[in-house]
């Protein structure tokens, strides 16, 4: 199966007039002639699901939102804060086609009566930056919005941004600490003088904040397939795809390969044709496993013909994820992939839940020890024992990516984890880095470094021992 071009335009689209010339605009007139219910029965009939890493239907989102009601508006906010390592298809999207997400998203705003639309991003995303303010101007400059206010949100860099409770803490002008409750609960931001951070219990409260607006979060990819799924209608839509991953879904494939690069795939192409397609041919060396980012287990080698979809690399011990993949081949110490993979997930949790933040360091310390050949007698037992307890307690999915990881190293890669632990077998390895993309230029990854200054209380230099929630102020951020 080759690489297709559904959502992901294989040109830039530098201008609106563009975007128009090939069908722009036209499924945004046919969503706001219809009532915004209908609107809803078509996203739903699609079997669209959200490409920024869960899957949840689309369309049980967008019901589950719009009967919330509230004394404001809703609004709609756009997850573009993409910072999964080894994912870079939100940012291209962003680049190519800028027009076909805000299309989206606006068809989106009139479903669930929303009157404004938040464009959450990166700090450091400048480059994504002024290509989605360049379209914003061009659309209300063309009165796409009528009256639906349009602005970009981009105040942290951290990878929790990406959870949608803690973008929406972000947007709301706190750090980006996850909330216990559902987005829709609490809302965009919340309305009067109540402003305790995510770590509180008004906002763990089931009713959320009175007089919080409903809030629909949608990732960047999901919202650019909205135009073809209103205008082309559910049955083109799963024309493409598996019956219960329909459509296609743009992959980034980095890691032991000859080259980087983004593609758009049908659901239902086996991981394989993928890697080859965008990698280009593995050839001299075997593929140990696949990681797809940190957000789900390490998929051995033997499972590449793995259709891509949910049910497929769910059955197979894996998960899609934002189908990011990195490949490791048989040259990569496993130990070090996963040491790495454990280094950034520990530095990145917030430390709002204490087994997340502190366990997630003791695995990174156990697999130091064992990348460098130096294990302590207990550290295997322990591994396993923290492994298990890491998500006690937690608020998001970020202890279980700790766990999966950790337990897929244990369950395919023993090993890997045996020959460190023999004076006789393998010696230290080198560190691996698991970090975030910045770009890719020339077909070559270029890797985001600077993530591994990053200490685990959020700063740089000396850690002070504290968790970001214990030292970050809430109410200024720092």
């Amino acid at each position: 199966m080759a690489q297709v071009s559904r959502v992901l335009d294989p040109a830039p689209v530098s201008s609106l007039q563009d975007h128009q010339r090939s069908g722009g605009g036209k499924a945004l007139e046919a969503a706001r002639a219809a009532e915004p219910v209908a609107v809803i029965e078509v996203v739903e009939a699609s079997g669209l699901r959200g490409r920024g890493g869960a899957g949840f239907p689309t369309g049980t989102k967008w019901r589950t939102v719009a009967g919330m009601g509230g004394a404001e508006p809703a609004v709609v906010v756009i997850n573009a804060a993409e910072g999964e390592p080894g994912t870079f298809k939100d940012r291209t999207l962003l680049r190519r086609n800028p027009y076909k997400v805000l299309e989206g998203a606006l068809i989106a705003a009139h479903a669930i009566a929303a009157d404004r639309i938040v464009v959450g991003m990166k700090r450091s995303a400048t480059v994504e930056r002024k290509s989605i303010e360049r379209a914003i101007a061009e659309l209300v400059a063309a009165g796409w919005d009528q009256g639906i206010t349009i602005e970009v949100s981009a105040q942290s860099d951290r990878y929790l941004l990406g959870e949608e409770t803690a973008l929406l803490e972000v947007i709301a002008g706190r750090p980006p600490f996850p909330r216990i409750a559902p987005p829709y609960r609490s809302g965009a931001e919340q309305v009067g003088d109540d402003v305790t951070s995510s770590a509180g219990t008004e906002l763990a409260d089931p009713e959320g904040s009175t007089g919080a607006p409903a809030t629909l979060v949608n990732n960047v990819e999901t919202l650019a397939n909205i135009p073809a799924v209103v205008f082309d209608g559910p049955d083109a839509f799963r024309s493409l795809g598996t019956a219960e991953s329909p459509g296609t879904i743009i992959c980034t494939v980095t890691g032991r390969t000859e080259r980087a690069g983004v593609g758009e795939f049908e659901l239902g192409t086996p991981l394989r044709v993928v890697i080859e397609e965008l990698g280009g041919p593995v050839i001299g060396r075997e593929i140990l496993g696949v990681l797809s980012g940190t957000a789900n287990p390490i998929l051995p080698g033997s499972a590449l013909d793995t259709p891509l979809s949910w049910e497929a690399l769910a059955a197979a011990g894996g998960g899609l994820g934002s189908a990011g993949f990195i490949v490791l081949d048989d040259d990569v110490d496993m130990v070090a992939v996963a040491h790495g993979v454990s280094r950034f997930l520990s530095v990145e949790s917030c430390g709002q839940c204490t087994p997340c933040k502190q366990d997630g360091l003791s695995i990174t310390s156990i697999l130091d020890r064992a990348r460098t050949s130096a294990p302590e007698s207990q550290d295997l037992d322990e591994l396993s024992y923290l492994a298990a307890r890491i998500t006690t307690g937690a608020r998001c999915f970020l202890a279980q990516q700790h766990q999966l990881v950790a337990t897929s190293l244990l369950q395919h890669f023993p090993d890997s984890l045996a020959a460190h632990a023999d004076p006789n077998g393998r010696g230290p390895a080198d560190a691996f880095p698991i970090v975030p993309l910045v770009d890719i230029v020339d077909d070559q990854a270029v890797l985001d470094l600077g993530a591994l200054e990053v200490t685990p209380d959020w700063s740089q230099g000396n850690d002070s021992g504290a968790s970001p929630a214990e030292r970050i102020d809430v109410r200024s951020g720092t």
